[in-house]
Order: structure tokens, then sequence, then C-alpha cells
């Protein structure tokens, strides 16, 4: 009932841990009947493909955490105390009147998606089930590579609509990547500027923390005084997908996917030493 992936590397392992918390898609079936999920907004919703994009970390000697069910069901990339007062959740602190909390009450375009306000136990139960395990696991993972390397490298691994709508219309693309650091803070600036200079060199744009910042990933484990240090990536989906059909674009695709392998190897050639 876990509902994510863990990929650990049997040899050659490096302190770079992968983590994709929004490309699931799936919805248990004890939960169909509270979720009014359109097909065509699930998929939308989710950051498609990146888990696969990422699927040769592991064989790069970087461990890959990949959820498998839908943001839909919970939001694994908000904190489990990031209550939607409007959903009928009155009952835990602090709630504020958001349509998309750790639950989502509306799809990002606006279409509902709660059947009926989660009472207590059916949202303690989706917090039970789908988010305490995968944290629990990404925790144990990061204190397992600071306690081998002496320090964690998380990379959160997103993808972004690839321009912003106003009035239904696209008015401004997105910059290629979008790396989020909490204004340099959540990580080392040998990381951000090592992932700076990466997604240049293979020739793409570049914009820092505009407009994401990095979620509850990287704000609760980027702690980069104790060894920890964590730097959220946003990769435009126009970049490898075709977003009107939710298809891959061939050849793009795998030139992005080995832009993206080769980040997680000159990140695993990072020391301690760089670091401090």
């Amino acid at each position: 009932m876990d509902g994510f992936a863990l990929s650990v590397p049997e040899r050659g392992r490096t302190p770079v841990i992968v983590e994709v918390p929004h490309a699931g898609t799936e919805i248990p079936d004890s939960l169909r009947d509270e979720i009014l999920a359109q097909p065509d907004a699930l998929l939308r919703d989710a950051d498609l493909f990146v888990d696969r994009l990422y699927q040769g970390a592991p064989r790069l000697g970087a461990t890959l955490l990949a959820a498998r069910t839908s943001r839909y069901v919970v939001d694994l990339n908000r904190s489990a105390d990031d209550i939607d007062l409007d959903a009928g959740h009155e009952f835990l602190a602090p709630a504020r009147p958001q349509p998309r909390g750790v639950v989502w009450r509306v799809t990002a375009d606006g279409r509902p998606l709660l059947k009926h306000p989660l009472d207590r136990p059916a949202l303690e139960q989706r917090l039970r089930d789908y988010h305490a395990p995968y944290h629990t696991s990404l925790a144990q993972q990061l204190l397992r590579t600071r306690n081998e390397f002496g320090f964690a490298l998380l990379l959160a691994a997103h993808s972004m609509p690839s321009a912003v709508r106003r009035a239904g219309r696209d008015v401004e693309r997105r910059a290629d990547i979008v790396p989020g650091s909490l204004g340099r803070s959540s990580a080392h600036p040998a990381v951000i500027d090592l992932v700076d200079r990466h997604f240049r060199a293979a020739g793409l744009s570049v914009r820092h923390d505009e407009p994401y910042r990095g979620g509850y990933t990287t704000a609760h484990y980027g702690r980069p005084q104790h060894g920890q240090h964590a730097i959220q990536i946003e990769l435009n989906r126009a970049l490898y997908m075709d977003e009107a059909t939710c298809r891959q674009k061939p050849g793009d695709f795998e030139r992005l996917q080995q832009v993206l392998e080769t980040l997680v190897v000159s990140l695993g050639k990072l020391s301690q030493r760089d670091l401090t």
C-alpha cells in the first residue's frame, strides 16, 4: 500500500538520492469512489515521465525513490499538516483556505476532485498509508547516506507546464530548467552552481527559484549545515513531451534523459571537501 518504488544501487553507491514525488498516476481501488479524477486532468497534473527520465540513476550509483500513486491521493511534496480548511478538515491545524493542500480539493485547472469533504479518519488514513511511508523511506535513505559518506545530496525531481497561462492562453514560456533552493539556502553553493553550469553547458535556459523555490521536501530536508543538501529541479515539459497529447517526444526525451544522467554522475563526484 506504500505507493512508491525504491531502487538502491547494489554497488558503486554515491551520495545522491533522486526523489520523484509527482510522477505517479495510480489511484487505489479503495479510493476511486472518493476522487473525481478525469483521465486528462490526472495526466496533466502529474509530473509525467519524470521517473523514466531518471530511471538510470541507480545504474549510476544514485538511490531512486519514485511515487506510483497520484498526487490526487496525497501530495507528497506538502507537509502532512498542510490542510485545506475548505475541504472540511477543520479538525487539524494549521489550516488555510487553499484548494491544494496535502489532499487536493480541485485540479490545477479548477475542476472538483473530492466527491465530499474528507472526515478525520479518511484523511488520516491517506496520510498513514501513503504520505508517512514515503517520507519514512526518504528519511531512512538520507540517514544511511550521511552515515556512509558524511553528507547526502537530495535531488527533488519535478516537471512544470511549459508556459504561464492567463485567461486560458499561454502568455510567457518558462525557462527550460528551474532549480529551486529557497534562495540558495537548502544546499551548499557548490551544488547549486554545479547544477547551473551543467544545464547551461547543455544549451538550456536556467532561472533559479522562479516560479518554484522548492517545496516541502526541499525545505524539510535541506540542511546543508548538517551535511544534508537538497535542490528541486523543475523541467519544462515541452523539452521532452507533447503537452496536448501527453506523449513523449522521440529523440528529445532521450536527449534530456542523457543530460540528467550526466548531472547525476557529476553530483555523485562531489566530495565532503567540496561542500565545506
